[in-house]
C-alpha cells in the first residue's frame, strides 16, 4: 500500500489541505455509519453525527468530483466512503416512488405533529385550524394519529366514529389522539420516566383482521426550526456553552433511546400485524430509528419521493416523523406534504393493504 507521504507528494499545498480536511471528513463519516448500531448511552455526544450524516455524504460526494475532476487518485477514498454508505441514502433521498392502483381492501394512515392545532398562535393567521381540519377531511384517513393534540382547540373530528386520547399536563394540556373508522377493541399508553412524552396505541378491527397502531411522541432535542437564529445564537456564545448544546442533545438522544427500548418491550407481547408511526425527533440514520424499525417497512423508503421531509426546519430537509407497517402490510403509496406549513411538523399519509 501506498504511504501516506506517497500519496501526498504529488499534491499542490492547496491539495494537501483539500486532502487533510477529505481525511477528517471520513473518519467522521465512518464513526457515522456505525453509531446507529451504538447505544447513545454509550457515545452521547457522538451520537450527535448522525443528524448531520446526509451532510457528510454531499460534501464526500463533492470531494470525490473535485478529485476526478483532476484526475487524482485521492478520489478513491471518498469512492469507498459513498459506496459503503449507499445503504443510507435511500433512507435520506427516494429517487422515485411507486404508487399502486385503490382496492377495496386498502385503507389509509396518516400521521400529523399539529403542535395543538396553532392553539396560541404561533402562527399569524387565524385560519391555520380550519385548514387543518380541511386538509384531514380532503385527505380523508382512515386511521388518524396526532402528537400534540389540543382539546381545547375544539377541532371537529366527529366524523371519526372510534377514537382513543389520552390528555396530560395541568394548566396547558396536550396529548396524543388516535381516531378510527374502525373499531377500537383495546387501547392503552405507555408513559416514560421523567418524561411529559409518552406513546398511545390502540388495537383495531378492521374486517377480520385486528391491528396493533401505536402513536409515538419521542424526547424532542430542541433545536430552533430557524438556521439563521442558530448561527447568531452560535456566534454569541462561548465554546462551552456551545458544548453545553452538544450535551444537551446527547442527553436527548439517551431518553430517546429508554423510550425506544420501552416500546421494543411493550410490542413483544402484541401478536397482531402492527404501525407504529409518529414524531421520533430522530434521524433515519439513528440508533433509535434502527431499534423501532425493526424487520417493519419504513413507509417513506417503500413508495416515497424526494427527501421526505417532515420537519420545518430552514434550509435542511429532516425527517423525523415517520410510518413503519408490519412486513403483511403491502405499502402502496407514500406522501409527505412541506408546502402545507401549519405546524412546524408537516403531515404524513400512506395506503396500505394487509396482504393474506
Amino acid at each position: 500500500m501506498p504511504s501516506r507521504q506517497c500519496i501526498m507528494k504529488n499534491l499542490s499545498r492547496f491539495n494537501k489541505v483539500m486532502y487533510f480536511f477529505n481525511i477528517v471528513l471520513t473518519v467522521l463519516t465512518f464513526l457515522a455509519y456505525v453509531l446507529p448500531f451504538l447505544a447513545p448511552k454509550f457515545f452521547p455526544f457522538l451520537s450527535v453525527l448522525t443528524l448531520v450524516l446526509p451532510l457528510f455524504l454531499i460534501v464526500n460526494g463533492l470531494f470525490f468530483i473535485y478529485w476526478i475532476l483532476q484526475l487524482k487518485r485521492q478520489m478513491i477514498l471518498s469512492g469507498i466512503v459513498l459506496v459503503l454508505g449507499i445503504t443510507f441514502v435511500n433512507k435520506f433521498y427516494k429517487f422515485s416512488s411507486t404508487e399502486q392502483l385503490r382496492e377495496e381492501k386498502d385503507f389509509v394512515v396518516m400521521s400529523y405533529n399539529v403542535r395543538l392545532f396553532n392553539l396560541f398562535q404561533w402562527i399569524e393567521r387565524e385560519s391555520v385550524k380550519d385548514e387543518m381540519k380541511s386538509f384531514i377531511d380532503e385527505q380523508n384517513p382512515d386511521i388518524l394519529c396526532i402528537q400534540e393534540y389540543s382539546e381545547t382547540a375544539n377541532v371537529d373530528l366527529r366524523v371519526y366514529k372510534h377514537k382513543f386520547i389520552f390528555m396530560q399536563g395541568n394548566k396547558i394540556k396536550s396529548g396524543q389522539a388516535i381516531f378510527s373508522k374502525f373499531p377500537i377493541i383495546d387501547q392503552g399508553n405507555i408513559e416514560f420516566p421523567e418524561s411529559d412524552n409518552l406513546i398511545v396505541y390502540a388495537d383495531i378491527r378492521k374486517g377480520s383482521d385486528t391491528i396493533r397502531v401505536y402513536n409515538m411522541h419521542l424526547q424532542s432535542i430542541k433545536i430552533s426550526p430557524d438556521v439563521s437564529e442558530m448561527q447568531e445564537h452560535v456566534e454569541t456564545i462561548d465554546q462551552q456553552k456551545s458544548q453545553m448544546v452538544f450535551k444537551r442533545i446527547g442527553q436527548a438522544f439517551t431518553k430517546q433511546q429508554l423510550q425506544a427500548e420501552i416500546l421494543m418491550k411493550h410490542k413483544k407481547e402484541c401478536n397482531y400485524p402492527m404501525i407504529i408511526c409518529g414524531d421520533m425527533n430522530n434521524s433515519a440514520f439513528s440508533y433509535v430509528y434502527r431499534s423501532i424499525k425493526g424487520n417493519l417497512n419504513d413507509c417513506f423508503e417503500e413508495a416515497g419521493k424526494g427527501f421526505g421531509e417532515t420537519y420545518n426546519f430552514k434550509y435542511y430537509p429532516a425527517r423525523i416523523d415517520y410510518i413503519f407497517a408490519d412486513k403483511s402490510m403491502k405499502v402502496k403509496s407514500f406522501q409527505n406534504f412541506p408546502q402545507f406549513k401549519n405546524s412546524d411538523h408537516y403531515p404524513i399519509v400512506t395506503r396500505l393493504m394487509i396482504e393474506k
